[in-house]
């Protein structure tokens, strides 16, 4: 009893909620995909012609958006990105900061309803935005373009100096990689190694688990484009958001409690057995007989007794493979994303050799909100004074043994946090490699006991937002 227009868009609204309300985020992520075809098709029914991106550079506005689609976007065009929904920390908004588009995201529903065609002030440091502003905020708009344009030049021009604070107190700069081949445009931005190889890219480019000679190859590529930088490489972290097809996973109520990261891997030992291997003979010294660093980090441990069965395996390899056929400068340490590994810190902090904090997971298992939530994904905020209580007992456990903390999340970039890492004790702050040139510029801002002043400051605050504004009005 329907016309055929109002039936194909119930069927696929319906559709699209249905996907919607999957728990594997990746393919509750395609209904965007789904819901764009029936656009499509309807404005066919419709006799409507769809508008097309206009000629000139725009702000796009968008219900929500997929990381898929942030990646096709033309980034000559598109000078920021606005939705009804996503969070800052969503892999969308994450995709969008490395490919230099500002964003505003889960700015609520009132935002579709901004005219089309019509001026508009988007701030994506402070994720606000300024509907129909006036000649004289448009002017002092301008005016801050300006500025970061001129700062982001100055950061270019002095990206190859060794990042440090103002007096001279080292923080190390690395990139955070999902791709072994963009390992020589890292070097190129300034990077001083890799921080963070997402080695599950590799793993989702093949139908099938990638054998141990494909594996060596891909990284062995990227500890040769670091040319002696150190290659801190995550081993496979799938499951929760990121499905690999040929390792299928009962279907859970909550994905991201349950089988992902290092409890996946562990399932099938012999994946990560080739893995570690791979990576153990990607490190042997190159023929010119330079050393290449690698430290191998092991995702969502909750405490020592799963290190302790991955360094078993790994033992065994550094036994069975000869030592002129392997990494010799090696590392093995683990990714501090569960609560309970910062609260277990000094126990972890005698047994690995490095810890790296993943402040996005960190935030969402902390404050139990899912950081791709469309309403509280807002709130999920790395600056949360009980998600820097946790880095702080991290910091102070590894440093208590000896060992060196990196931060490899979101907000290692955000220009806010960096001080407040700093003056924690944080030694390496691992980026997008866009941000490396101005990571390394913010620091230069600074002296060390400012650093201090800030982390004493925001560990003081009861709020996400007390600890912003105590740090702005600074």
């Amino acid at each position: 009893g329907r016309s055929a227009e109002a039936g194909w868009w119930e069927a696929i609204d319906t559709a699209a909620h249905a996907q919607e309300m999957l728990a594997d985020r990746l393919l509750a992520e395609r209904a965007a995909d789904l819901r764009d075809v029936g656009r499509r098709v309807l404005s066919v029914l419709c006799h409507i012609e769809l508008p097309e991106p206009p000629a000139h550079p725009y702000i796009l506005v968008t219900e929500d958006i997929g990381p898929s689609d942030v990646a096709r976007l033309d980034t000559a065009k598109v000078k920021g990105l606005l939705t009804e929904r996503g969070g800052a920390t969503a892999h969308s908004a994450i995709l969008a900061r490395a490919l230099g588009i500002p964003a505003v995201v889960g700015a609520g529903r009132a935002v579709m309803a901004l005219d089309n065609e019509s001026t508009l002030i988007l701030d994506g440091e402070r994720g606000r935005i300024i509907p129909s502003p006036s000649e004289e905020r448009l002017t002092r708009a301008r005016q801050t373009l300006r500025a970061l344009e001129e700062r982001e030049a100055n950061a270019w021009s002095r990206r190859f100096e060794r990042a440090a604070t103002r007096d001279g107190h080292p923080v190390e700069v690395a990139a955070n990689l999902g791709n072994t081949l963009h390992a020589a445009d890292a070097v190129e931005r300034g990077a001083e190694g890799v921080g963070l190889l997402r080695t599950e890219f590799l793993f989702m480019a093949h139908s099938s688990a990638p054998n141990l000679a494909t594996q060596t190859n891909e990284y062995r590529q990227a500890l040769e484009a670091l040319a002696g930088r150190p290659l801190v490489a995550r081993t496979l972290d799938v499951g929760g958001d990121k499905p690999l097809p040929y390792w299928p996973v009962p279907q859970e109520d909550n994905p991201f409690l349950g089988l992902r990261g290092i409890r996946l891997a562990l399932t099938e030992p012999g994946v990560l057995e080739t893995q570690l291997r791979a990576l153990l003979l990607a490190g042997a010294p190159r023929e010119d007989g330079l050393a290449c660093p690698l430290r191998i980090m092991l995702p969502m441990v909750k405490d020592v007794a799963e290190f302790r069965t991955v360094k078993a395996i790994f033992d065994r390899l550094m036994v069975e493979i000869p030592a002129d056929e392997r990494a010799t400068d090696v590392q093995l340490g683990v990714m501090i994303e569960i609560p309970s590994s910062a609260l277990l810190a000094p126990s972890l902090a005698a047994e690995v050799d490095f810890f790296s904090i993943g402040t996005n997971d960190l935030t969402q298992y902390t404050l139990a909100i899912d950081r791709g939530h469309p309403v509280l994904s807002a709130q999920a905020d790395g600056l949360h004074p009980a998600v820097l209580r946790l880095i702080q007992m991290t910091v102070e456990a590894a440093h208590a043994q000896g060992k060196w903390v990196g931060v490899c999340g979101e907000l290692a970039s955000d220009a806010v946090a960096i001080p407040v890492l700093v003056g924690l004790g944080v030694d390496e702050l691992s980026v997008s490699a866009r941000q490396v040139p101005l990571v390394k510029a913010r620091l230069r801002e600074f002296d060390l006991n400012d650093a201090r002043e800030s982390a004493r400051r925001a560990l003081a605050q009861s709020t996400s937002d007390a600890v912003r504004d105590a740090l702005e009005a600074n």
